[in-house]
């Protein structure tokens, strides 16, 4: 989360923006002096001036310029007028009239006329052949006697003729008033529902006494009905609602409609696998995100562009970057890959490591959750180069990431060698649009720090376990790295990361307990050594004290740790009291959600919803998702799929804050290169992207956000605009969020609660040497029913694999393990039982047992 670009408020008619400011129209007070000379161009060019390369003349009363085309920039071409006063909260109308080729974007500043060239006004129109008028409003936030009026006419491919003419800025005018369109008082899940699952909607109305509702299908026939239940007056979004129970209709469909109070909502489908698109999509999101590397247009159409970053000129490259000058260091390092951060092009170690941990941890609850489905995260599951590669794709994409987190470690022989860089990114911010590739900024690597050491030992320890049963050298070098972090954090453990700066986010935090706790409990994992072990039971936050009120983020990490420690199979002493304590941190969520009328598990303190919270909405779906992995209780299941319909629709707004979903879905997230509404030629984020969300948090907001969001109920502070970074940001770790939460529900199917095992199974290794292992394997028919076949299927944690054995036909691909029935022993009756066996190679590090067996497909109950 980063990208201060300095804008405030707008009212664009005719133009891009239009319709996020309902501003009045304007009006004279005292007759408001015009505060622009020569605007109508009755005395030719006076008053005007241009950038050098452009020549100005006066053509049938307009005036008008020769652009170049071939330049990079909106600011390689400026035609401006300086001395223009503004009085601090005075509101102002700004009009023009503009032609130029069709669909080329100007951008209109009034801002300061030397750096840093504080904007008041920036706005974007987007041109046709035939002169159009323009209009914006905006409130001066400072006083400004000698602003500048600019108008940015570079960055075009072809050359063009701009066009201006009637220009006027007028004080006086009537302050812009934000109305978002809220749509239907209905408000539901856009996306849909599982047959099974719970579904619930919200009415907003000021009605004290109950009221009908109807279901209707695609063709308008009332399929169920039933009454609201009031719920009075919900703090979060100053609204008096009503909430709506129709979770007893089960049948899947398409269109379906609820009306209640005279309002109809927004269609919705009833589907099993209705999120299995999303859940896709979300992990797809990365690949466009990705650096120094050409985005192919075949693999993701209308998203393709050169590499970014790679150090093609304007680029000066993250190939051989060296430290910033306040900071300086000897060497260079080769930081090029990884993952675009947000909106920006900067690159952060802490933020890049919850984000990297998500996405293998997709693949690690796909191989040991009961629900968990390992084919879905599947090679070839993605639209990615490595397609088709034996690798499992949300790997592949988590490597590309690994990779850049590796190469941000100090070397070896230099001074705090093993810490890893804070960060990497430009000098100082640039504007939107900018693509990747035409970047021209120096970038540089900000110090190491405790806390982005930190991310890497834990995500280095987590490669090491997924990725050795596809690339020993690979997982080998994560194994080295997140080690030899590990004992650099310790020997420097308060090497902070400082607050502010230009060119990126600061990513401070100067608490990282947290993150050596979950940095402890992944190397854990991964080797089994006593060290990590003494350091997670030793740590005051181990079982008491990780959770907070919202789950956790890229600032707090501790859960992860202990999420990580209840659900990967390992032998960590007082285990039960980990499960237990995940446990109580969901049934804390699940209350809250409970109470919610729209279903919001966040309960943050004070009611203040932060930078980002729907990153902790999903975060805490996260925490509710994994106790019901845990215990099987379908109340915190459901509370996740009910956290879904916040996040698509269920909310004040009737907003779904992801791109492509829902009829109201949120397409404008803050980015430099996912443009389209500064740049008809650029796309919007592709489908499956996350918007940061509400923001009430006013000490945080953009300019945009302060202009028009003053006095918001806290779910009202949010623009799906492009310059409110601070509500409608997008960031990769927000999206790994998605991408596990919409993994999980896409997991539960339709629902439906899951049998009662009618399977045991014993796994005794009954011997165990440097390299090695043998083991028996116990089927053990609980049911009723003969079993008359067989296949049992588990996966290992790390680089364990099967050999050879007996009593069964054994395979395994990857972490995944199938053996399979002999004739003689393909009948198991109810009450007995059949044994195999098979000797195991063994990894270099921790090999624990296996927890999670599926015999035909279904889950069985653990033996001895």
């Amino acid at each position: 989360m980063t990208t201060p670009t300095r804008v405030l408020a707008i009212s664009t008619c005719a133009a891009l923006t239009c319709g996020l400011l309902a501003a009045a129209p304007a009006h004279a007070d005292d007759d408001p002096v015009e505060q622009i000379v020569n605007g109508d161009f009755s005395d030719g060019t006076t008053g005007w001036w241009a950038s050098s390369g452009i020549e100005m003349s006066v053509v049938d009363g307009a005036l008008c310029a020769d652009v170049p085309g071939g330049t990079e920039n909106p600011w390689d071409a400026i035609i401006g007028q300086d001395g223009v006063p503004l009085e601090a909260d005075d509101s102002y109308d700004f009009t023009y009239t503009a032609s130029g080729a069709d669909g080329v974007v100007v951008r209109a500043l009034v801002q300061e006329p030397v750096d840093p060239w504080r904007t008041e006004l920036d706005a974007r129109s987007a041109l046709a052949a035939d002169p159009a008028p323009y209009e914006h409003v905006f409130t001066a936030s400072t006083d400004l006697p000698e602003g500048q009026v600019a108008f940015q006419i570079g960055g075009a491919e072809q050359a063009w003729t701009f066009c201006l003419d009637d220009v006027s800025l007028l004080g006086g005018a009537e302050p812009p008033v934000y109305e978002p369109d809220t749509g239907p008082r209905v408000r539901v899940n856009q996306v849909g529902y599982l047959p099974q699952g719970p579904k619930n909607a919200t009415v907003v109305t000021d009605a004290e006494q109950p009221l009908p509702w109807e279901l209707a299908d695609a063709d308008g026939t009332v399929v169920a009905e039933g009454e609201t239940v009031p719920e009075g007056l919900d703090p979060s979004s100053d609204q008096n609602v009503h909430s709506l129970d129709f979770g007893g209709f089960t049948e899947a469909g398409t269109g379906f409609t609820l009306t209640a109070d005279g309002e109809t909502s927004h269609p919705f489908d009833i589907a099993a696998d209705r999120y299995a698109d999303l859940a896709t999509d979300a992990l797809d999101f990365y690949y466009t995100q990705r650096s120094g590397i050409e985005i192919s247009d075949d693999i993701a159409p209308g998203y393709g562009r050169p590499a970014g970053h790679a150090g093609v000129e304007p680029n000066q490259g993250d190939t051989e970057v060296t430290c910033h000058p306040d900071t300086p260091c000897d060497y260079t390092l080769d930081v090029s890959g990884g993952w675009y951060d947000a909106g920006d092009h900067g690159k952060y170690v802490v933020n890049g490591g919850i984000s990297v941990h998500q996405l293998m941890s997709v693949y690690e609850r796909a191989h040991h959750a009961p629900t968990g489905d390992p084919g879905r995260v599947s090679d070839s599951s993605l639209a990615i180069p490595e397609r088709d590669n034996g690798v499992p794709d949300v790997l592949d994409e988590a490597r590309w990431e690994m990779e850049f987190l590796l190469s941000m470690q100090v070397p070896e022989g230099e001074e705090l060698a093993g810490m890893a860089h804070h960060k990497v990114h430009d000098e100082a911010w640039t504007g939107l649009p900018l693509m990747p590739h035409r970047d021209p900024q120096p970038r540089y690597l900000h110090p190491p720090s405790t806390a982005a050491t930190l991310n890497l030992a834990a995500t280095a320890a987590q490669c090491a376990r997924v990725f050795a049963p596809y690339d020993a050298d690979f997982a080998d070098t994560c194994a080295r790295a997140g080690e030899a972090a590990w004992d650099a954090a310790v020997e420097h453990p308060d090497r902070f990361a400082t607050a502010g700066g230009q060119g990126g986010g600061p990513y401070d935090d100067d608490n990282v307990a947290d993150e050596f706790y979950w940095a402890a409990a992944e190397l854990y994992l991964t080797t089994g050594a006593a060290e990590y072990a003494d350091a997670v039971t030793g740590s005051e936050l181990h079982t008491g004290g990780a959770f907070t009120a919202s789950a956790f983020d890229w600032r707090w990490t501790a859960p992860l740790g202990r999420l990580q420690l209840a659900t990967v199979p390992n032998s960590l002493d007082g285990r039960d009291e980990v499960r237990a304590s995940v446990v109580a941190a969901a049934d804390e969520y699940l209350a809250a959600a409970e109470e919610h009328p729209y279903g919001l598990v966040l309960n943050p303190e004070n009611g203040v919803l932060v930078w980002g919270s729907n990153g902790l909405v999903l975060n805490t779906m996260v925490v509710l998702a994994t106790a019901y992995d845990l215990t099987g209780d379908a109340r915190y299941r459901d509370a996740v799929l009910e956290g879904m319909d916040y996040v698509l629709g269920r909310n004040a707004l009737n907003q779904s804050y992801v791109t492509g979903y829902g009829e109201n879905d949120a397409v404008n997230q803050h980015s430099r290169w996912y443009a389209a509404q500064l740049d008809p030629s650029l796309p919007n984020p592709p489908d499956g992207t996350l918007s940061g969300g509400p923001n009430s948090d006013t000490a945080t907001w953009d300019p945009v956000s302060e202009a028009n969001l003053a006095g918001c109920a806290p779910q009202f502070c949010y623009i799906d605009h492009i310059d409110a970074w601070s509500t409608n940001e997008l960031t990769i770790n927000w999206n790994s969020a998605l991408a596990w939460v919409s993994a999980f529900v896409t997991d539960q199917g339709d629902a439906a609660s899951p049998a009662a095992p009618t399977c045991e199974v014993d796994y005794t290794v009954h011997g165990a040497w440097e390299s090695g292992f043998t083991t028996q394997v116990t089927i053990r028919n609980t049911g009723d029913e003969p079993v008359d076949g067989w296949e049992l299927g588990w996966s290992f944690t790390g680089g364990q694999s099967a050999g050879r054995h007996w009593s069964s036909e054994l395979e395994q691909s990857g972490s995944r393990v199938t053996a399979r029935d002999l004739d003689w022993n393909a009948a198991i009756d109810p009450g007995e039982e059949t044994t195999f066996g098979f000797v195991g190679t063994g990894s270099d590090r921790s090999d624990p047992a296996p927890e999670l067996f599926r015999l035909n497909g279904a889950v069985c109950g653990q033996g001895t």
